[in-house]
């Protein structure tokens, strides 16, 4: 590939900062959206009629992030990372636009899914951008602010989202993306002034075809087996699976052959690479099912209001923003990260387990104090592994390894909302039409009661079939936890056998070519002076300073691509 820019770009540190501003507008449109729709999806499948079907707004979302994660890292190493960039900030926010207008569940849950091949393009664009102008060595100290954003919208998402339920309506938690999709747009594409490339090699389109194919029929396979409606007895079902193991066949012989594929079968050789993919999958299976209903058993099961339940996740928030912080600052600090994930994974895997006794009747202050360790567990682990994961492949594949280890987190994750999510609302569409039936409804009734059971709806029932649901809330989802403990501690086994190497002390853009480190030609120039003024017999320098000229250099952009 060759770059289009007129030449290096000169990576002072102003710079760095400027080109990070833009990936921190991206991450704060992308997490704080999935925030706010926490907090407002009992609500939202109250009103459009589809309780049992809950978990698929948070499925569709992850499955449609999951196939576009490989995509965009691949292309990114490929074409450059700007305008991909900017084309998921634009896809993004025009979803959003849609969900706020969507007719029905379904029409919604389509719209959810567009937005999230826009915002799996944030996620990895924006790992493999900081890859591109920080070093290894020092990339821990920018996952702060990274963390900082993240815990930000955390906090402020649910508040937002609850705010929004309880005195306006849910579709302003979508509509508040749109003046933020267009700032961030304008601030990326004026701020994001890195190369890009063209293709030297033919795109792996088949690659990405059969990767979608099977990624998207694992889902549909889980999803199905764990229904009430199919099964894992159903023919369905097991079209799905079959679909899945041909289309994996094909795609693994398919990058076997390609000139440039979009999974590099390569990788899987690095032992570093191999080991925290393995981590961030089990990761993915029993971490995201419990963050995607915590906010609805806090809601329903505790009877908090939606604003309340986004208050309660504040302590979550709060320890993984300390623990992703203070690892950052030691990892740069040190050079070593192992001890890190494996304290991380036994912290969260313990959290989990404090979980299972969740009843109706725990007290508020108890669930935080879970929450806090859950999050404190997770923020020891996220950043850390895509630090590991970019150190240990050349800078020419930061992306595509970005995203591949991403991409099998993500499916972890698919998995564990997909099979943990249909457990619970299954056996919650059963507790709660026996409470309905007990009370004297017949079975239509109760159908129809349950299919569009929302917090404002339970407040206005009798008290004891208010009890009643409030129970049923905490008999189906706490009991869940329980099986999502083991992954957790199979994690923490793989962390055992992490290899720790050493960190790399120069960015992704100065190892291809395409940047000049700022600070090291800035101790060149100031070094070079000095020895002309030390042989020039003691005559002061009229020049400007190497400062002010390296500084000045920071004002020559290279050819906007």
């Amino acid at each position: 590939m060759t770059s289009t820019s007129a030449g290096p770009v000169l990576l002072t540190q102003r710079r760095i900062w400027i080109i990070f501003a833009a990936l921190i507008a991206g991450m704060l449109l992308s997490s704080l959206d999935q925030t706010i729709v926490s907090t407002a999806m009992p609500t939202i499948v109250g009103q459009l009629g589809g309780v049992e079907y809950q978990a698929w707004i948070t499925t569709a979302y992850l499955l449609a992030t999951t196939i576009v994660m490989p995509i965009y890292g691949k292309f990114g190493d490929v074409l450059g990372r700007r305008n991909l960039f900017l084309i998921a900030i634009a896809l993004f926010t025009l979803a959003s636009v849609g969900c706020a207008f969507a007719g029905d569940f379904w029409m919604f849950v389509v719209f959810r899914a567009l937005q999230g091949l826009g915002g799996g393009g944030l996620m990895i664009l924006s790992q493999a951008i900081i890859a591109d102008i920080v070093p290894a060595a020092d990339r821990g100290k920018y996952m702060g602010p990274l963390g900082a954003v993240f815990g930000l919208s955390a906090v402020a998402g649910p508040l937002l989202g609850g705010y929004f339920v309880d005195h306006l309506t849910w579709q302003w938690a979508f509509y508040i993306n749109i003046p933020i999709g267009i700032v961030a747009f304008i601030v990326a594409w004026v701020t994001l002034t890195i190369p890009s490339h063209r293709a030297s090699k033919r795109i792996d389109v088949l690659g990405v075809v059969f990767l979608s194919i099977a990624t998207t029929c694992l889902i549909f396979f889980t999803d199905f087996g764990g229904s009430a409606d199919h099964g894992w007895g159903a023919m369905e079902t097991w079209a799905w699976g079959v679909g899945l193991l041909l289309a994996a066949i094909v795609f693994v012989w398919v990058e076997a052959r390609a000139e440039d594929p979009i999974i590099p079968l390569s990788l899987f050789r690095n032992p570093v690479f191999l080991n925290t993919t393995a981590i961030g999958f089990t990761l993915g299976l029993g971490m995201f099912a419990a963050i995607a209903f915590v906010p609805t058993f806090l809601q329903m099961a505790s009877g908090t209001s939606a604003a309340e339940s986004g208050l309660l996740m504040i302590p979550m928030m709060v320890g993984m923003l300390g623990t992703s912080i203070g690892s950052g600052i030691l990892v740069s600090r040190s050079g070593r990260y192992r001890i890190f994930p494996m304290v991380g994974t036994l912290v969260t895997a313990a959290a989990m387990l404090a979980m299972t006794t969740l009843t109706a009747s725990t007290p508020i202050w108890l669930i935080c104090v879970y929450l806090f360790f859950f999050g404190a567990g997770l923020g020891l682990i996220m950043q850390i592994i895509v630090l590991v994961v970019q150190n240990a492949v050349p800078a020419t594949e930061v992306g595509t390894a970005t995203s591949t280890n991403n991409y099998f987190r993500e499916v972890g994750a698919s998995l564990g909302v997909a099979i943990f999510g249909v457990m619970f609302t299954n056996r919650l569409s059963e507790n709660l039409l026996r409470v309905f039936t007990d009370a004297g409804a017949d079975p239509g009734s109760a159908a129809q009661a349950t299919s569009t059971l929302d917090p404002a709806a339970l407040a206005e029932l009798p008290p004891d079939v208010r009890d009643g649901i409030v129970s049923a809330y905490a008999d189906s989802l706490a009991p869940v936890f329980w099986y999502l403990i083991p992954f957790l501690l199979f994690a923490f086994v793989l962390t055992l056998f992490l290899k720790e190497i050493p960190l790399s002390h120069e960015s992704g853009m100065v190892a291809r070519g395409e940047a000049i480190d700022g600070e090291a030609a800035l101790e060149a120039e100031r070094a070079l002076l000095e020895s002309r003024h030390a042989g020039s017999d003691g005559g002061s320098s009229t020049g400007p300073s190497a400062e002010e000229r390296t500084e000045d250099r920071t004002d020559v952009r290279p050819t906007r691509p």
